[in-house]
């Protein structure tokens, strides 16, 4: 799954689940990739738990037992949903139905069967020896309304152990609700069209298999699916195989009944289903793939750059990986309403059509970028992830990260030259959340990951970002090369060294007091408190003014260090993590910081250009924690009126974006504003030839004018009055393309009318109007703007229970959300109310995103207290630059 999309404790080669150490996994990927492909014994069970020998009562925790082993799934759906509705049809019929047979292996001798089923009717349910077909007594069956979603069915003897053979046959209907989870419905308008067309989507990741039939529905849990789907005339279905389709009758009615070729052995999430009129655009060089869209969308062009990248990213990965992508067919397909921005299903790969589609005509160079980097992301899922996959969502993390670690590889095969935004991206994000006493180790315990929303809290920074992050450094750690081929054999102690990243909570800042060469280690937190006293394994690199060859050193303890080669004479400046390859943090002692900052403004190309992000980001958040004054960190900004780097200046724009955010409702705004345009006036007028003469700059992060479109709506609606702002949502309701429907979107939150934002509010609850997978992106608009801040937090915190119940299901961002619209809080009320809604939460025993609402609450008291010791000195300061 894209992050706006993995392993356990033992190594199985050679069957269809493969599971490593979250340690292990790192250094053995690829070679468990090799002897993956080269195996082909049937699945092994997993080993035998403690359960009674013969278990008839539910399991003690909402884990499924792990001595019934699914092997094979035979599942027929049928659909009661048309395309386009025909003239004689006066409504819908939204549901379906369908039943499964599924193959199990059983090693004990259970009195009951217990699998998962979510928001289903089970009509029947039968179970035969596989061998003798022999029908088994059934007691009865039910289905646990709790968290764990079980279907109990209790049987009136018992199954054989020792590996023998059932079939389970169940029967089912289910409705097709509008949620973007399991399998749902969608309504879209073509431009072309008077009537609205509907179709049938699916999003399983990570628990709502079992929405669309009784399943075993744990990752670990792989087995083979055989899938057919029963569809109306006029729509083409598509699963993760091959598709036959063939026309037949059912009770005098026209249907056409579509068999998909076997899946690989693979987990429920990764299987996907659609059924709708779209049309596509082949993949060159790779039979069977293709590009799926909305019929306009495919005849306007929309697809052709997702058709010209993909084959060339897939084989870049074939290439570094050693391994070919082993499944016959390999589509992807851009559906209207989806709840995340792209997810890896096995053979039919997801995406909203932002992330799939891209017009020339309108599309900015990120909207272009951003189909790239979805595409490659989702791609290399189909070997991390898909092909080797996580036992338990624990380990989610292994999953996410190599994705978006190796997606910044995948963009450059396809042209885009990515490779240092990683640390804006990935790194610089993942500082943030990981700065927090409410942050978590990448790696859980499992016990500590069991609910729904305990596994929808994984799906955030640290899973991603910080998993990428870390794996950078690993592949610096190691030498040159052998972290895409596998570790076999090395002299370096990787399990010492990857340990404390992944099993602890945190990062580290190192201080080096370069007069000494003493360097400490500590837990870095924006909020002091104690921390933990575990160290990292820390790797560090460095240079001198009077010497710039790269050398490093390692600090694997805490407490004071004697390092000899930190030491610097009197004229001398040191820096260290250079390329910001360590995942932490570098104080100097207030010395070396002017001298550093000397530099910037004497020559700052001496600088490494990461570096110079680096050391920006580095000061603010030390100051943020207390660590290092502030006048020192906005000091580092005067410098960028000669630079016209895009690292150093996002970095320095996200920072001074904080003290936007704390002071634009007070007296300070006004010199902060002043002195940012007296900074980019340099480089504006760098930029003016390129803007005068029509011209695109030759590398990617120097280009402005492609991307201009977004900045002025946004501005022409701030400055317009309600005209204006109707004028807006017509052309929104108008536009045929989702990137420009989103600028669009984006544009209607800057207006200054009150009650214009309150009523844009109340569109988000309206899916006729606002899509729901866009209710919380719109949502976070209107709070950036500082009219809507504070009609965007009363509007969340008012229909909290409503949006946690209609839209938690669906769509993953909820901790984006509250993100989102408390950034601007430092004020004792502003934590008062978020408090409040925690109490709420608590009593209500929602649970929902409450490790986001734990991070917004100690982030808001952090900004509470550094608003107070700094308020005067930042207005001093900006005063002074005047």
């Amino acid at each position: 799954m894209a992050k706006g999309t993995c392993i356990s404790k033992a190594v199985a080669v050679g069957i269809g689940v493969i599971t490593v150490s979250s340690v292990g996994g790192l250094v053995l990927m690829a070679v468990m990739f090799q002897h993956q492909i080269s195996q082909t014994r049937p699945l092994e069970p997993p080993k035998p738990t403690d359960a009674p020998g013969t278990p008839t009562d539910p399991p003690s925790n909402i884990r499924l037992f792990d001595f019934l082993i699914p092997e094979n799934y035979k599942v027929f759906l049928q659909t009661y949903l048309y395309g386009a509705i025909p003239n004689n049809y006066t409504e819908q019929s939204f549901f379906f139905k369908g039943n499964s047979t599924v193959r199990l292996k059983s090693m004990k001798e259970p009195g009951a069967i217990y699998l998962h089923v979510h928001n289903l009717n089970v009509t029947n349910v039968e179970v035969r020896k596989s061998d003798s077909n022999e029908k088994l007594s059934v007691k009865g069956y039910k289905i646990h309304y709790n968290e764990s979603n079980f279907l109990e069915i209790q049987l009136g003897g018992k199954l054989s152990g020792n590996g023998t053979y059932y079939d389970l046959f169940t029967t089912f209907e289910g409705e097709l609700f509008e949620d973007l989870s399991g399998l749902y419905a969608s309504r879209y308008t073509e431009p072309s069209e008077d009537e609205d067309e509907e179709d049938e989507e699916s999003l399983l990741q990570p628990t709502d298999a079992r929405k669309v039939f009784p399943c075993f529905d744990e990752p670990a849990l792989k087995a083979v699916f055989e899938i057919t789907i029963i569809h109306r005339p006029g729509t083409k279905a598509l699963s993760n195989g091959i598709a036959d389709p063939h026309g037949t009758q059912i009770d005098g009615e026209d249907w056409v009944v579509t068999t998909f070729s076997p899946t690989p052995i693979m987990s429920t999430y990764l299987l996907a289903f659609t059924i709708s009129d779209f049309e596509s655009r082949i993949v060159p060089s790779r039979p069977n793939m293709h590009i799926y869209a909305r019929k306009e969308a495919i005849k306007a062009g929309h697809a052709d750059y997702a058709t010209e990248i993909t084959h060339t990213i897939l084989t870049h990965y074939e290439d570094i990986f050693e391994l070919k992508y082993r499944e016959d067919n390999l589509d992807q397909i851009a559906l209207p309403d989806f709840g995340v921005g792209a997810m890896e299903n096995w053979g039919l790969i997801s995406y909203q059509e932002s992330g799939l589609l891209y017009d020339e005509d309108t599309g900015s160079t990120f909207d272009k970028e951003w189909v790239a980097t979805l595409i490659a992301h989702e791609l290399a899922h189909q070997w991390f992830g898909n092909l080797v996959t996580m036992s338990w969502w624990n380990d989610l993390w292994l999953n996410e990260a190599f994705a978006t670690y190796m997606s910044y590889t995948g963009v450059e095969a396809a042209g885009w030259d990515l490779e240092d935004l990683i640390v804006l991206r990935e790194i610089q994000s993942a500082f943030h959340v990981d700065s927090l006493n409410s942050s978590r180790p990448l790696s859980l315990h499992e016990n500590d990951v069991q609910t729904f929303s305990e596994i929808i809290e994984l799906f955030d920074d640290i899973t991603y970002s910080k998993g990428a992050a870390v794996l950078r450094m690993l592949s610096a750690f190691m030498p040159k090369g052998a972290f895409m081929k596998g570790i076999r054999e090395t002299n370096q102690n990787l399990e010492a060294f990857m340990s404390t990243w992944v099993e602890q909570v945190g990062y580290p800042v190192i201080t080096i007091i370069t007069q000494t060469g003493d360097t400490t280690q500590e837990q870095f937190l924006l909020k002091q408190e104690a921390g933990h006293d575990i160290p990292w394994y820390v790797q560090i690199t460095f240079i001198k003014s009077n010497d710039l060859v790269m050398k490093h050193d390692t600090l694997t303890r805490k407490g004071p260090v004697q390092k000899p080669n930190f030491q610097i004479s009197k004229d001398q400046w040191l820096l260290a993590n250079i390329n910001c390859t360590g995942f932490y943090r570098v104080n100097y002692d207030e010395e070396n910081w002017n001298k550093l900052l000397m530099q910037l403004e004497r020559n700052y190309n001496v600088i490494p250009l990461i570096n110079r992000g680096q050391l920006i980001d580095d000061a603010f958040n030390l100051a943020r924690a207390h660590r290092l004054n502030v006048t020192i960190a906005l000091s580092l900004t005067k410098y960028l009126v000669n630079d016209t780097e895009y690292i150093p200046w996002e970095s320095a724009l996200k920072n001074l974006e904080h003290f936007v955010l704390m002071f634009d409702r007070s007296e300070v705004y006004g010199p902060i504003t002043k002195y940012l345009r007296k900074q980019v006036t340099g480089l504006y007028e760098y930029f003016e030839e390129y803007t005068n003469n029509g011209t695109i700059p030759d590398k990617h992060t120097d280009q402005i004018h492609p991307n201009l479109r977004r900045a002025i709506y946004c501005s022409a609606i701030a400055a317009g009055d309600e005209d204006d702002w109707e004028f807006v949502w017509n052309e929104y309701q108008r536009a045929t393309t989702a990137a420009e429907k989103d600028k669009l979107r984006y544009a209607l939150s800057c207006t200054k009318e009150i009650w214009l934002l309150n009523r844009y509010l109340e569109y988000t609850l309206d899916p006729s109007k606002i899509r729901k997978m866009d209710m919380v992106s719109t949502i976070n608009y209107i709070a950036k703007n500082v009219a809507g801040q504070p009609l965007a937090w009363d509007f969340v915190r008012g229909k909290w229970s409503y949006i946690t119940q209609e839209y938690g299901a669906g769509i993953v961002s909820l901790g984006s959300l509250l993100d989102g619209v408390t950034q601007r809080f430092s004020r004792d009320v502003e934590l008062q109310e978020l408090k409040q809604l925690q109490r709420e939460q608590d009593k209500d025993d929602q649970g929902v995103a409450a490790r986001a609402l734990e991070q917004v609450i100690e982030r808001t008291e952090a900004n509470i207290q550094w608003v107070k010791e700094n308020k005067d000195i930042v207005k001093e300061w900006f005063n002074g630059e005047l």
